[in-house]
């Protein structure tokens, strides 16, 4: 017996990224900002040596690199992307959906049979 079902289908294009994928890409953003951090420590290093013009500017911008950059990266890091549920789009597109019940066969109504026919 093949049994109905009145569900929505799920779209793949609907399906969260696995765990592996989720995590692959947080560690390619923690790379990235921290080789960004790294690039401001060597970058105020060659400006104070070089002693270059608007020294007064470069300094401060560098040093909030260094101290901001490390900090955001370890947040977004271990930030997960929020769950299905919690979604406003989600919200937004259940709201759409039929909410109409499965039917359920009568006890006197009989599913429909399969004629097997033999050649």
């Amino acid at each position: 017996m093949v049994k109905r079902q009145a569900y929505q289908p799920i779209l793949i294009t609907d399906a969260s990224h696995s765990q592996d994928d989720q995590l692959r890409s947080r560690q390619r953003r923690y790379i990235v900002m921290m080789s960004i951090r790294a690039l401001c420590v060597v970058l105020g290093a060659i400006l104070v040596g070089a002693k270059a013009p608007l020294l007064w500017l470069w300094l401060p911008l560098c040093a909030v690199g260094m101290v901001l950059i490390p900090w955001l990266a370890v947040l977004l890091a271990n930030d997960r992307p929020p769950k299905e549920k919690h979604r406003i789009g989600a919200r937004l597109r259940r709201s759409h959906i039929d909410h109409t019940p499965p039917r359920a066969l009568v006890a006197e109504e009989k599913p429909h049979r399969v004629i097997d026919v033999e050649p």
